[in-house]
């Protein structure tokens, strides 16, 4: 049976969420953020900086576009979509070391971080219910 600590340490190993993210792009960590959604998903909005990787792709674009030694973050949608792990498990398969950002792209945008799409970055409302207005940054 696997203890509860070794259960949870290993789940903070392979996941992250969307303001730890924020958090370690903003004190300029080495990460490279990886979307794996469709193309329409991706022209919709994206995590700033992400690259753009269909889950499908990534086993014949990484070793070539991320480098080996690179701390991978994946993201999907929501956290009713898959996609993330889907990519997830094939940078793991690759041998990078990689998490999945739980809650997605649904999550990011709801706590008001910046979002990138063909009209540039923005900032959509902050989700009360996911985050704090009043003090959320707005980097």
């Amino acid at each position: 049976m696997i203890d509860r600590a070794d259960f949870f340490a290993a789940k903070l190993a392979y996941e992250t969420d969307p303001s730890d993210v924020h958090a370690a792009l903003e004190s300029g960590e080495s990460i490279v953020v990886v979307d794996v959604r469709s193309g329409a998903a991706w022209a919709q909005g994206r995590v700033v900086g992400a690259v753009h990787m269909h889950y499908s792709e990534i086993s014949s674009r990484a070793p070539a576009e991320v480098p080996k030694d690179a701390d991978v973050v994946v993201y999907c949608w929501s956290p009713g979509c898959n996609a993330g792990a889907k990519g997830a498990l094939e940078f793991a398969r690759l041998g990078y070391r990689v998490r999945e950002m739980i809650g997605g792209f649904e999550y990011w945008v709801r706590e008001g971080y910046a979002v990138e799409d063909a009209d540039g970055v923005h900032h959509r409302p902050v989700d009360p219910l996911t985050g704090i207005p009043r003090i959320r940054t707005r980097a």
